[in-house]
């Protein structure tokens, strides 16, 4: 059954794969954001430019019924409490992209699920998305679904210290990357083209509504495994210095949020809750070819000139040769 979709974002990191999707399985598919990015949207999609926030431009989203609204631009909960007040009552189905970083770190259970607790005492972008969560379940006269994302990479770089294009950077020239621990703690990354294929699925399930899923593929992959593939990927050799966690947030407190609240722990899901609503999916499993776009993505814009090293670069040099000094 087509119906009318809203996507508010619509040409990110997953989003853009997730508008293709809906297009392609014949829904009526408009895209609010501001238009800055050069994305290619699928033919018959409407984009509206605007801002979410300028009230009179994000207003008119609220004078219409849509059956399906999917945010993937809500991060704190004042802009929740703004998309409860624009779509009660305009939306059959108002779907929430969170986050699997809500889920407790360590979890008590090695393999994820929706029953595992949010808390995060560690970083403040998940403790603000488990804020949202709880505004939209108090909300009345809107039916709401939260889909969790775990890590998935389309445009840039899976790092799990500092940022991709660093990472990317620091590899081409033979610099030492960091690895917290020990290097065999289990990640899971999840190509945006597979995820959007579940998250298509929910759209208009009456068993979707009132409930939350993470959305990841079924294995995972150590660090040690994921740069490695990066390195065969731009032909070179990674050379990976291994830190303790509380050692680098040490040496940069920035790291305390997205290390000790994410991706410094073991992370595998299960996908039962999902597949039951949404049907069976299967994701490419091979980690050459998970991490083969971003790998493309970063040469193309190292060729035109993209961002080079950042601020971290002389940070990590130390970091690495005090390390590696150790012995």
């Amino acid at each position: 059954m087509s119906m009318d979709v809203l996507f508010v974002g619509g040409t990110g990191q997953i989003s853009l794969r997730c508008v293709e999707r809906a297009a392609g399985e014949g829904h009526r598919v408009t895209v609010f954001n501001r238009g800055q990015r050069e994305e290619k949207l699928p033919e018959g999609v409407t984009s509206i430019a605007g801002d979410m926030n300028v009230p009179a431009s994000y207003g008119q989203l609220g004078e219409q019924s849509w059956d399906v609204v999917c945010q993937f631009m809500v991060f704190t909960p004042d802009q929740m409490v703004l998309d409860i007040e624009t779509f009660a009552g305009k939306a059959g189905q108002y779907i929430f992209i969170s986050s699997a970083s809500v889920y407790e770190k360590p979890a008590r259970h090695y393999v994820i699920t929706e029953k595992t607790p949010t808390v995060n005492p560690f970083w403040v972008y998940s403790q603000n998305k488990i804020a949202c969560e709880a505004a939209l379940r108090a909300s009345d006269d809107l039916s709401w679904t939260i889909v969790r994302p775990s890590h998935t990479i389309r445009t840039g770089l899976p790092a799990q210290v500092g940022d991709g294009a660093e990472l990317g950077h620091r590899l081409m020239a033979g610099k030492p990357v960091l690895v917290a621990g020990d290097g065999t703690s289990v990640w899971t990354l999840t190509r945006p083209a597979d995820f959007a294929v579940p998250f298509v699925g929910l759209f208009g399930k009456d068993a979707a509504l009132g409930e939350d899923f993470h959305i990841t593929q079924d294995r995972g992959f150590t660090w040690d495994q994921i740069y490695q593939a990066i390195a065969r990927g731009l032909g070179v050799e990674a050379k990976i210095v291994h830190v303790p966690t509380d050692t680098l947030v040490r040496y940069e407190p920035e790291w305390t949020g997205p290390l000790m609240g994410d991706k410094s722990w073991t992370a595998l899901f299960d996908n039962s809750k999902v597949k039951a609503v949404a049907g069976a999916f299967t994701c490419v499993e091979g980690i050459d070819e998970v991490v083969a776009e971003s790998v493309a993505n970063f040469k193309a814009q190292r060729e035109q000139g993209g961002p080079g090293a950042d601020a971290d670069d002389a940070l990590m040099d130390r970091i690495a040769a005090e390390q590696m000094a150790l012995g």
